[in-house]
């Protein structure tokens, strides 16, 4: 298959060199010029993917047209705050009959759409060509070949299995799953729960706090998904739970570590600059407290988080406020058709 990768940041790179070892004719291409060259001549991404050797037959260009020139699947691989502007530019020469792919886990800032909406905006009637790839899976490891598990969701099942075949390999296992709309939401809102354990870890609390945040942040995940017409077994499979736990516990995961910097006092500002790669988190918290706030659909430990990115409150504050809220029954709050008669009545 002809297959082109649109971001050559870890995770773009990373498939792409999945992508390339399965035998597929696969091109990457990146914005700079800089990194084009140095994808061809040295055989590395540096910057993204330190001590990684690229494969010789990977093709790397920072021309769009060149790129998609008979592509057969599109895999969109960029920032969710740059994917409306590469969606919309690469348009005109994406081929007809391509499978549209995207591996991005976040919101558009500017309209809160989720990345299969940013991609049907700018092709209108491709539902049927839409997949979102997502699931617990650390570029670095990948690139490595360590064995992990994705999910490919799309409206169709012939799509999804399609990219499917495309990626699985002895150390790469695809699942497919009908919600498309899950699956995104699972991959957007698990990295802002993974910014709430950071923030714990840095304010020096332990196991048992971050345990909480991770629980209680899929119960949060699993109500604004049901509200937007997803369904709540998504949340309890590899792009749900499975994420979650990937991104709050990993030393790869850039949620995780801003949120640590965050705990032990320092500025947003300076936190970014120091992870020095995009953290979705931070624009994710924001487009899901407003979404959220649509839906009427209760978020705490989202609020709490955005009030420590944008409003200035102490992350030990948001805490106080957090344990000190009006007692709850946990399982209400999930799956009300579960509880007991008994307990409906008391």
């Amino acid at each position: 298959m002809n297959i082109s990768v649109l971001g050559a940041g870890s995770w773009g790179t990373a498939l792409a060199m999945v992508l390339v070892g399965n035998g597929h004719r696969t091109t990457l291409w990146a914005r700079r010029a800089g990194l084009v060259d140095e994808i061809r001549t040295m055989g590395t991404n540096h910057h993204y993917l330190p001590g990684v050797r690229l494969p010789r037959e990977l093709s790397a260009t920072d021309d769009a047209a060149e790129a998609l020139s008979g592509a057969e699947m599109v895999v969109y691989v960029v920032p969710s705050a740059s994917m409306a502007e590469v969606v919309e530019a690469t348009s005109r020469w994406v081929p007809h009959e391509a499978l549209l792919v995207h591996a991005v886990k976040g919101f558009d800032p500017a309209t809160h759409r989720r990345m299969s909406q940013v991609i049907l905006a700018a092709h209108p009637g491709a539902a049927s060509r839409v997949c979102a790839l997502t699931g617990p899976s650390h570029a670095e490891e990948v690139a490595r070949g360590l064995p992990t598990t994705l999910v490919a969701a799309a409206y169709s099942r012939q799509t999804a299995e399609r990219v499917q075949d495309a990626l699985m390999n002895a150390t790469l296992r695809v699942y497919t799953n009908p919600d498309v709309v899950g699956a995104e939401l699972g991959g957007a809102l698990k990295n802002i729960i993974a910014l709430g354990v950071g923030i714990a870890d840095g304010l020096g609390y332990g196991d048992n706090a971050k345990a909480a945040l991770m629980t209680r942040g899929l119960a949060e995940i699993s109500r604004l998904g049901r509200a937007m017409g997803a369904s709540p077994l998504t949340f309890a499979g590899l792009s749900g739970v499975g994420d979650l736990i990937v991104t709050c516990t990993s030393r790869h995961s850039r949620n995780f570590r801003a949120g640590r910097l965050l705990g032990q006092g320092r500025p947003l500002p300076e936190v970014l600059n120091e992870i020095g790669m995009v953290v979705e988190g931070v624009t994710a918290t924001k487009a899901a407290v407003e979404i959220a706030a649509e839906h009427g659909v209760e978020m705490p430990i989202s609020r709490a988080i955005y009030q420590v990115l944008f409003e200035g409150k102490q992350a030990e504050e948001a805490v106080e406020d957090l344990m000190g809220r009006e007692r709850g029954r946990e399982l209400e709050e999930v799956a009300r058709d579960l509880i007991p008669p008994d307990w409906q009545r008391a």
